[in-house]
């Protein structure tokens, strides 16, 4: 390895990846790794790159978006516009994971709820209910 490029394998062991996902990311446009016969060497700007679309896939951000956002960098405004976007679309992702943890929150509830339900009609009828 050089300083400034990384196998990818380095790259898998660094990011806990598959050699398929880095390869199914530079087919989606999102990393460009430099290409020395089949060998395939990483930059700095794609261990960062790969950071963040790891990062936003964590959020529940599309590859789509991840795409837009990156693209974004080179544009010239000190990254302005890019982070701008980043933190709208961030806060559409938090509201929809708020409202998914929501439901979900509720969905145990009433879970619960039926599950005493079940467990006390059981023991009316002598038979033990299974433990948790």
């Amino acid at each position: 390895m050089s300083d400034a490029t990384f196998t990818i394998g380095e790259m898998c062991d660094a990011f806990d990846v598959t050699p398929r996902t880095l390869r199914f990311y530079e087919a989606k446009e999102l990393l460009f790794p430099v290409r020395v016969g089949q060998k395939r060497l990483f930059t700095k700007s794609d261990r960062a790159r790969l950071k963040l679309i790891l990062q936003g896939k964590r959020f529940g951000f599309s590859l789509e978006e991840i795409r837009q956002l990156l693209n974004l960098y080179h544009i010239g405004d000190q990254q302005t516009t890019q982070i701008t976007r980043t933190y709208e679309l961030g806060l559409q992702h938090l509201a929809t994971m708020e409202a998914q943890r929501d439901e979900l929150v509720n969905a145990i509830e009433d879970l619960r709820e039926q599950l005493q339900w079940g467990e006390k009609l059981l023991q009316e009828r002598g038979i033990k209910a299974a433990a948790e």
